[in-house]
This record gives structure tokens, C-alpha cells and sequence, in this order.
């Protein structure tokens, strides 16, 4: 059986900003109040932390404070996808350098690439690091989809463990797990789909809601893995009107403004993504109240 990264509730962290560049001091107050509530690993410099308008040496130095706030108590996982196979490779192993337990890499965006293409990209990938990877599959964004037949030859490359699956295809999801069982573990991409992905042997969720919500994601999912289906059910549900809030405008503008709202110093995103609209806000205040 393959390494398990973590089981449970990986927070998908964001990244605050202010006019020097990225807030260190802000984001170690996040990542040790998500220790403190119980997140299994996290997640950074990925799509909800903005990651496609940071430089290299912002990330850099946000991926090294997440390993150095842990210090080793939940596992760190650095985004380190593009669409560029070769620096890829060379960003992999700075990352590596700083101590993070393992990377997710999103499939190629905007040139995109066959299936074909897929797999060697993966697995030149895969061939020049050590540390385990997680696949990113979200064509909503990137164009891509990793097809089931292509997560089946990936599953058989030692250090790919994992699927971080926001296709939003449950029927693809369930054609993963039948084809690849313990050989690439799936995490839920989308909040909204946690419990009907670990109905289908999901371990886990990479999630924006916990970004917020913390403990009671974790709790939810750990309620579905100790055999609490109906809590977790209850969980899931009562969760849908903020998490559909968290995403009525693109990620991760309205989770910065709820960051905001609950007492953090995240700022606003990067250009060319904008401030939340003011309707938004109000009704994403409200359901973080309720």
C-alpha cells in the first residue's frame, strides 16, 4: 500500500497580503490556530493561496514558515503545478529543500496536453523528486481532466499516492477508486462533495471551508471515518449555505473576505482577481454568523 500524506481534513490554506508583499506574521497566526483546531495537514501555495501571482521567492518563503510553524506536528503539502514539465521539476526541489512532506501538482494549464501528455509530464516529474505527489485534477480551471485510464498508469508510479479530485464527477471518482483502490488514495476537491467522496473511499478532503471552519471540517470527516454517517451527513448539509458563500465569486475571493471578517489581517487578493462585491460580503458575514 502506497504512503498515506495525511487522512481527514487538509486545509487548502490562503495567503495574506499587505503592501511589503505576503504577511508572514499573519499567515503563522492562521497555520497555528488550524493546528490548534485540529486540521490533519496543509495545504499551501495553491490555488486558494494564490499561488499563480506570487513569485518564486514569496512562495519560497511562505512554504518555509508553514514547515517551520508546524514543526512536524501535522504534515505541509506545497502546490509546485504549472504547465512548464522542467520548471516544475526545478521548483520541486526547492521546495523539497525546505522540509514540506509533500507536493500536489496540478495538471498543465492553458497550453494543456493529451493524456499521453499527462503521463509523461507526471512521471518525469515524479522520477526527479523523492516526496510524494498529489495529483490535482480541476479542468474548470486548467482545461485538463485526468481521465480514470490515466490515473490507473499514474497509480503505478511509487511516489504518486494521492488524487485531489474537483472534477465534480462523481461517476468519474467512482471509476478511479474501482480502477485504482489503495494505489492512489482520493482526497475531495469540493467542499459541497466530501461525504458522497468518502461514500466512495476517499480519505480525506483539501479543503477551503476549514480555512474558516477548522474544527467542525475536521469533525466531519473524522465522524465519517469512525462510522458517524449520519452525523456526518447532518455536518455536510448544515454546511452547504456557507460553502456555497465561499464560492459565489471565484476562489478565493469571498474565503480572503471571510479571513477578514473573522478577525484576520488577510487583505484583498492579487490582480486579476478583485475585492468581494458588497452584496456578497453581507450575505457571506451572515452565514459565517449562522
Amino acid at each position: 500500500m502506497k504512503k498515506i500524506l495525511f487522512k481527514g481534513c487538509g486545509t487548502a490554506i490562503c495567503t495574506p497580503f499587505d503592501e511589503n508583499g505576503v504577511n508572514l506574521k499573519e499567515f503563522e497566526k492562521l497555520v497555528e490556530d488550524q493546528i490548534q483546531n485540529q486540521v490533519d495537514a496543509i495545504i499551501v501555495c495553491g490555488t486558494t493561496g494564490e499561488a499563480s501571482t506570487m513569485t518564486t521567492e514569496e512562495k519560497l518563503a511562505t512554504i518555509k514558515c508553514a514547515v517551520q510553524t508546524s514543526h512536524g506536528r501535522i504534515p505541509i503539502i506545497a502546490g509546485t503545478g504549472g504547465n512548464n514539465t522542467k520548471q516544475v521539476i526545478t521548483y520541486s526541489k526547492e521546495v523539497e529543500a525546505l522540509g514540506v512532506d509533500g507536493l500536489l501538482i496540478v495538471t498543465p494549464y492553458y497550453n494543456k496536453c493529451t493524456q499521453n501528455g499527462l503521463i509523461a509530464h507526471y512521471q518525469e516529474i515524479a522520477k526527479n523528486v523523492s516526496l510524494p505527489i498529489i495529483l490535482y485534477s480541476v479542468p474548470s480551471r486548467t482545461g485538463v481532466n485526468i481521465e480514470p485510464q490515466t490515473c490507473l498508469e499514474l497509480s503505478k508510479i511509487e511516489n504518486i499516492v494521492a488524487i485531489k479530485e474537483a472534477s465534480g464527477n462523481l461517476s468519474q471518482v467512482a471509476e478511479i477508486a474501482h480502477l485504482c483502490g489503495d494505489d492512489l488514495f482520493i482526497y475531495s476537491g469540493n467542499d459541497d462533495q466530501v461525504l458522497p467522496i468518502l461514500s466512495l473511499g476517499g480519505i480525506g478532503v483539501i479543503s477551503v471551508l476549514s480555512n474558516v471552519k477548522p474544527q467542525y471540517t475536521h469533525d466531519m470527516v473524522q465522524n465519517f471515518l469512525e462510522g458517524n454517517i449520519a452525523t456526518a451527513i447532518k455536518m455536510q448539509l448544515d454546511a452547504i449555505p456557507l460553502i456555497n458563500a465561499l464560492f459565489s465569486e471565484v476562489n478565493p475571493i469571498p474565503v480572503k473576505a471571510a479571513l477578514n471578517i473573522l478577525g484576520y489581517q488577510f487583505g484583498i487578493p492579487r490582480l486579476p482577481l478583485t475585492k468581494i462585491s458588497p452584496e456578497k460580503e453581507k450575505i457571506l458575514k451572515n452565514r459565517l454568523e449562522n
